[in-house]
């Protein structure tokens, strides 16, 4: 028996090393190895095996509120409201088994502030491969959707992509970034995808996720800049600036902004977009905390003489109170490379 026993597990063994070897090169054969090696050990189920080669979707997998929470907390600098209205939004998002819709978020500031980087903490936070993940999609304005004159076919192939990934996986994130440079009328062709309807053709889009990001133009970024700069201005703290002091006003900003991917747009006129997100412009505190972070990314040494070098390279505005980076952290990696 001990024997017999020995050789289920040595050839079980065998068949799952050779699933591994092939895993990157051809599905099906892994799935035939797969299959074999639970038929042999009758323990195994095929899902549970073969999701330890393969990437899977998993729509039981909980989201671990206190790791997003630490990420958002120690890799975010300068946004509390974006901390704190990302980790509602998806703890209660995810926590709930039959949501009514799918999550949708629009982020808006100026370049450097961190939008991008939220972006890339949700998407590891919700699928281990983040970005990398199969059933994390991220669109290009003007890489993805670049002419004019094609708005037609990329409402088509945007709706078919989107419906095709839902479709694999349920919990399917959409990341569409320079929002302020898409097309007015594209993003329109979600719009089903969005809405309170339990399927759409067959499919349901509730558990989905989707990300707008938007560098803002003078029109939607001086509303922001001006509310930080009135709360400075009266000796109070950025960290009292509300949602609430930000988010009606963005919202209408974008609407009525012809250089907006969401101009006029049905997601705003009918109320689909969950939460208007502001990011604040970065001051001078928030760039060094950046280079620091940059540098224990490197490996390297905190040297504070080197974090106020960098600091002090980059540039501010108002033009006499120079108090926010016109860059926030962008360029911090690059300057970086110079020290």
């Amino acid at each position: 028996m001990l024997r017999a026993g020995w050789l289920r597990g040595a050839a079980a063994l065998a068949l799952l090393l050779a699933a591994r070897v092939v895993a990157a090169f051809e599905p099906i054969t892994v799935g035939l190895a797969i299959g074999a090696a639970s038929a042999i050990t009758g323990y195994l189920s095929y899902n549970d095996i073969y999701c330890r080669f393969a990437e899977c979707c998993r729509e039981e997998r909980p989201l671990n509120a206190s790791a997003l929470k630490l990420d958002l907390e120690e890799k975010l600098f300068g946004q509390h409201l974006a901390t704190e209205v990302i980790l509602k939004a998806l703890t209660g998002f995810r926590n709930n088994k039959n949501p009514k819709k799918p999550l949708t978020l629009s982020l808006h500031g100026w370049a450097g502030t961190g939008k991008n980087f939220v972006s890339q903490i949700v998407a590891e936070n919700l699928h281990p491969k983040g970005l990398k993940s199969n059933f994390v999609h991220l669109f290009v304005s003007t890489l993805h959707f670049p002419h004019e004159q094609k708005i037609k076919l990329y409402q088509d192939q945007l709706q078919k992509w989107i419906r095709g990934n839902v479709s694999a996986c349920a919990n399917s994130v959409f990341i569409f970034d320079e929002m302020d440079k898409l097309h007015p009328g594209i993003i329109d062709a979600i719009k089903p995808f969005l809405d309170y309807y339990e399927q759409v053709d067959g499919v349901s889009y509730r558990k989905a996720i989707f990300i707008f990001l938007s560098k803002l133009s003078n029109a939607g970024g001086d509303l922001i800049t001006k509310t930080a700069l009135d709360f400075w201005r009266a000796g109070r703290k950025r960290e009292d600036i509300q949602l609430k002091d930000l988010e009606p006003v963005l919202s209408v900003g974008v609407f009525n902004n012809k250089h907006s991917g969401l101009w006029h747009s049905g997601l705003i006129d009918k109320n689909l977009i969950d939460y208007f997100i502001p990011f604040l412009p970065l001051e001078y505190r928030h760039v060094k905390m950046c280079v620091r972070a940059e540098m224990r990314a490197r490996g390297s040494a905190i040297d504070e003489d080197i974090v106020t070098r960098v600091a002090e390279e980059m540039t501010f505005f108002p033009k006499d109170e120079k108090i926010y980076s016109d860059k926030g952290c962008k360029t911090v990696q690059s300057r970086l490379d110079f020290h």
